[in-house]
């Protein structure tokens, strides 16, 4: 792989993108006509009210949807379905009940074919890495909402991707341990250089992940914005700035 194939890992394009649905026999077009480019190793966080089509974008860039019209392209190369440079964490973690955390982790690997004692050697290092080296043993039921997000992140990077897709990861569990995955979360994408998209309705969440910030409102409601958030790393949640910030994102959706 050339040097210029290697620094273009994990870009994503979306060109022309447009998709709707029908809804009691009615059109509704929840993304029309959007142009986004997101640079490998960026933090893109996608907000606005529901029914925005937030979810919708994640599902097309995962390949678990198609566009009516326009195309993604990852790495220049049209988007054809799942894939695996992508990687998509749902808001519950999904793991299989009958497997340990390391079962669960190294998992997927398996299901490519990789042998047992590499794929088990490749999840106990995600393990690791999300904190829960002492619990590879464990089974979900034995586990905390966080610790088995912590798994569903570790199960997801195991598979090396280049780009991390997350729907609302952090919504179901309770606002301390929300505060806790976020800055996880955070050091993770550091420390592996992924390319992420992040979908939420928490403002703050989306400030305190993302490089850029793509506001999305309902139909006829106004056109998707993006926002720069260039507060430096690591972020103060009660930094001038970062409440200025939070404040110019509640003026998108005329909050005070």
């Amino acid at each position: 792989m050339s040097a210029v194939e290697t620094m273009r890992r994990g870009e994503i394009s979306v060109r022309g993108l447009a998709k709707s649905f029908t809804l009691n026999g009615q059109r509704l077009n929840v993304l029309r006509d959007l142009n986004l480019s997101v640079a490998p190793g960026e933090s893109l966080a996608i907000v606005g009210p529901s029914g925005c089509g937030k979810t919708t974008l994640l599902r097309v860039l995962a390949g678990l949807e198609l566009p009516d019209t326009g195309q993604v392209l990852i790495d220049g190369v049209p988007v054809r379905g799942l894939g695996r440079e992508r990687a998509i964490i749902f808001q519950e973690p999904r793991l299989l009940p009958w497997l340990s955390v390391l079962g669960n982790v190294s998992f997927g690997l398996e299901l490519r074919g990789v042998p047992q004692s590499q794929a088990q050697a490749r999840a106990r290092h995600y393990i690791r890495l999300v904190g829960l080296a002492d619990f590879e043993t464990a089974y979900p039921r034995q586990l905390s909402g966080g610790m088995a997000q912590r798994v569903g992140i570790a199960r997801a990077l195991t598979v090396q991707p280049e780009i991390l897709l997350l729907d609302e990861p952090f919504g179901a569990l309770d606002a301390m341990t929300k505060l806790t995955m976020q800055e996880e979360l955070a050091r993770i994408w550091r420390e592996e250089a992924l390319t992420m998209v992040l979908v939420t309705h928490d403002l703050e969440e989306a400030i305190f992940l993302a490089d850029r910030v793509l506001v999305l409102q309902r139909e006829n409601m106004g056109a998707p914005r993006l926002i720069d958030i260039s507060i430096p790393r690591p972020r103060d949640r009660s930094s001038g700035d970062f409440v200025k910030m939070r404040r110019a994102l509640m003026a998108e959706f005329g909050l005070h």
